[in-house]
């Protein structure tokens, strides 16, 4: 870079530790930008669709009158088939959003409601669950505080005996959770915490899954670092989540999308890294990620890319923290068996998935950028040639390969000579000015510890390639910086 002195621009090459920490920088503000990106979304557990499965057409807006005449209907109908059939009736208008807004100015409405779902019969209770559930869905807010009443009756029926009651009332409490704040308050002293914890050892599959989204609902409110995560890392949550992640024939593809992006909002809340490492969450993802290269390579379209994504995530995080050093890395695999593994994944969703190569290429990047063992993987499997190949799709490749660079002079000499040094001149040529940036910085490392490389750069014309970017406020120190070690080394 340059440093101003005496009125004039001095040229100072860049020293090794200089690019690092400049690297470093960059690096925690994607990681920043990264956390706070998330995602949010309600779920409808609707069995027959907008159609009924009797072929009628879907059901019309219901005005007030005919919303408070099934509620009247179902409360005090003198057969019972009556009264489900009226709330049947209700549950079908309360799709329409006109519907559910006329529901919850009706006074007396969600006391009626609440009042069928503690009622004692079965079929009731389920038909008023599920007319609660379509309110849940609603994308106005106030619908969701609307339903406040009903919702410490929910976490009570979390305790009960049928699992498809049990499923519908996690979905319902997920989809309130995350549109309120008072939904949240008024649920969290009541327990919902140690509700979930019972629920996480429930046999049934569709129960799990359930029970994953509603936590994940919860995990990504706003208070959730302060309020929520520190209650949930004092349960036995965390252990049964890591439980479900681990690979073998008891691992449902499901179950276990919905707990991955659960442990990646609680890694992201940076709580307490430290306990989710010492639990043993790094080997649990780490041989996770090893079971989905070997179903990739097995299945034409595995779907895997649900449950790639949060595996890769929280593998990214957790690698930034200092907590992994002190710990001895406790990744307990060998170094090359992660990397070969993600390269297959790699390979995979350049063909299947671009969307989450930037996401593999991060995890990529968070291995090698402290690891000398895992840039010597990466060179041991000749996978310097593939990984260049992705330069198209994402500048993460160079932050990769700088990783490997500034290990030293010894993995400088193995990626010299091949195919870097002419992919980088390639870079030099490209518009975009963070490109050109970590192209430069590479190159400066490479010109460092391996100075073949500066003499074959001058004589395919490097200087040329360098002369473009002379008059460019963010690059024209850099580009000095470089002709000068080029030059004079």
């Amino acid at each position: 870079m340059w440093r101003r002195r005496q009125g004039f621009l001095r040229p100072v090459v860049c020293g090794v530790e200089e690019l690092r920490c400049r690297r470093r920088e960059r690096e925690a503000a994607l990681r920043k930008a990264r956390r706070e990106q998330q995602l949010v979304s309600k779920r409808l557990l609707r069995e027959d669709g907008p159609e009924e499965t009797g072929g009628e057409r879907v059901a019309a807006v219901l005005g007030e009158a005919e919303v408070h005449q099934f509620l009247r209907l179902a409360q005090r109908g003198t057969e019972e088939k009556e009264r489900e059939q009226a709330l049947v009736s209700l549950r079908r208008g309360l799709q329409h959003p006109e519907t559910q807004q006329t529901f919850i100015r009706l006074e007396g409405s969600m006391r009626t409601l609440v009042g069928l779902l503690t009622s004692n019969q079965a079929l009731l209770q389920l038909e008023a669950a599920r007319c609660l559930h379509e309110l849940s869905h609603s994308e106005q807010s106030t619908v969701a505080e609307a339903c406040l009443p009903a919702t410490s009756y929910l976490l009570t029926y979390l305790s009960g005996h049928s699992s498809d009651f049990i499923e519908l009332c996690l979905y319902t409490l997920g989809n309130l959770i995350v549109e309120s704040e008072a939904v949240r308050r008024q649920l969290l002293p009541q327990g919902i915490v140690p509700a979930l914890a019972a629920c996480i050892q429930s046999p049934h599959v569709a129960v799990l899954e359930a029970l994953g989204y509603a936590l994940s609902q919860l995990l990504q409110a706003k208070e959730a670092p302060e309020k929520i995560i520190p209650s949930i890392l004092g349960s036995s949550l965390l252990q049964h989540i890591l439980q479900l992640l681990q690979p073998g024939p008891k691992l449902n593809p499901g179950v276990a999308v919905e707990f991955a992006w659960c442990l990646h909002y609680i890694i992201c809340s940076q709580v307490n890294n430290s306990l989710i490492i010492s639990h043993g969450a790094l080997s649990t993802l780490g041989l996770l990620l090893l079971d989905l290269a070997g179903a990739v390579q097995k299945i034409e379209d595995a779907g895997l890319e649900l449950l790639a994504c949060p595996v890769l995530r929280c593998l990214s995080n957790l690698l930034t923290e200092a907590a992994v050093e002190d710990m001895g890395g406790q990744l307990q695999l060998r170094d090359e068996r992660v990397v070969a593994a993600l390269f297959i994944l790699l390979q995979f969703f350049l063909q299947k998935q671009p969307s989450l190569l930037p996401e593999g290429l991060w995890l990529l990047n968070n291995l090698t950028a402290n690891s000398p063992s895992f840039c010597t993987s990466l060179l041991s499997l000749d996978l310097i040639e593939p990984l260049l190949q992705l330069l198209p799709v994402s500048n993460m490749v160079l932050t990769v390969l700088c990783n490997v660079a500034e290990k030293g002079s010894a993995y400088c000499q193995r990626l010299w000579p091949g195919p870097l040094l002419p992919s980088l001149l390639k870079m030099l040529a490209c518009s975009d000015t963070e490109v050109v940036a970590q192209s430069l910085e590479l190159l400066q490392l490479l010109f460092l510890y391996q100075p073949e490389a500066a003499q074959a750069f001058l004589q395919q014309s490097g200087l040329q390639a360098l002369e473009r970017h002379q008059e460019e406020a963010q690059l024209q120190d850099r580009a000095h910086a470089l002709r000068q070690t080029a030059l004079h080394g």
